[in-house]
């Protein structure tokens, strides 16, 4: 008799379940100017940052305040963006930074 490996059949997950982005990724932040009150400073929107940390998953609190049930949670995304990238005339130190809590659906991977 041979011997027969089993199928393997890989594991995909549902979106929500695991982070899209891992702590060291380049990312850039949305430009949208939805209307209403969103989280987002307008002064960070297209602008690059890295992923310093994964501190939670929750439901997306943009829809919350706007009373849709949000129920599906993704993650929110600590992030360093360099001053210099924020404002070009930046005359501090080269590495200083701004960190902030961003969550998913505003983020692009670069």
């Amino acid at each position: 008799m041979a011997n027969a490996s089993p199928l393997v059949n890989p594991v995909v997950k549902a979106m929500g379940e695991e982070p899209s982005f891992k702590i060291g990724d380049a990312v850039r932040i949305s430009v949208r100017y939805p209307v209403g009150h969103y989280r987002v400073p307008t002064y960070v929107r297209g602008k690059r940052g890295t992923v310093t940390a994964i501190p939670y998953a929750g439901i997306n609190n943009e829809d919350e305040g706007f009373g849709k049930n949000a129920g599906v949670k993704a993650y929110y995304y600590r992030l360093s963006i360099l001053l210099t990238e924020l404002w070009p005339g930046y005359t501090g130190g080269a590495s200083d930074r701004l960190e902030l809590e961003v969550f998913e659906t505003w983020l692009e991977k670069i």
